[in-house]
């Protein structure tokens, strides 16, 4: 009989990480500590305790730097050579590089509060509820990240050359769009400046 070709995985991911990191000054946010341990690295881990299949991580700002804290860790790192000029191209990079699966998940280098069981808990809600659609983790106005598009529809965050990304999809599309009321913290906090960080180390010390 012949062989079956390898069945696609489930679930991979797609991490954002090359950004300036303009707003926190001299430093890039990726590389702070967060409780000993460089904030890209504690985002990366969360993600593979989370899911078995392929992640991806962009890179772009400090590239080496960057890549140096996730070389012992199994994911593909790539660099946007045009990451200057925002997210939404690493985006659109990051999803030619990416292999296929069932459901992607696409987030952020700067969510260290983000638990592998938070990732663990979007995606039942995805497969239960919209396994056909983009599930955004949102509580009232505010949307959080990852969100998680299934295959059928990656192909057309990046229809528009000139308007690839996941924000404007999902806003132009709603329909395709399914937003789910989970309440944990990791999934809405980011780190942009020096307060921020501040503020993020001291939950982290107490949490509430």
């Amino acid at each position: 009989a012949p062989k079956r070709a390898l069945a696609m995985h489930k679930t991979g991911a797609l991490i954002l990480a090359a950004g300036l990191s303009q707003r926190m000054g001299e430093r890039n946010k990726l590389l702070l500590p967060i409780d000993g341990v460089p904030m890209v690295r504690r985002v990366v881990q969360q993600y593979r305790a989370a899911i078995e299949g392929p992640i991806t991580v962009v890179t772009g700002h400090e590239a080496e730097a960057v890549q140096a804290v996730l070389s012992d860790l199994d994911v593909r790192c790539v660099v946007n050579p045009e990451y200057a000029k925002g997210q939404q191209t690493s985006v659109a990079f990051g999803l030619a590089q990416c292999p296929e699966v069932e459901a992607l998940l696409i987030g952020l280098g700067d969510q260290p509060l983000l638990r592998a069981s938070d990732i663990v808990a979007l995606l039942d809600v995805h497969a239960r509820l919209a396994p056909m659609q983009v599930s955004i983790p949102a509580l009232d106005d505010i949307r959080g990240n990852p969100i998680v598009v299934p295959h059928q529809l990656r192909a057309q965050l990046t229809r528009d050359p000139e308007r690839p990304g996941c924000m404007r999809f999902t806003r132009d599309n709603p329909d395709m769009v399914h937003r789910h009321p989970l309440t944990a913290k990791g999934f809405y906090t980011d780190v942009d400046t020096p307060d921020s960080y501040a503020a993020l180390c001291l939950e982290w010390e107490h949490p509430s």
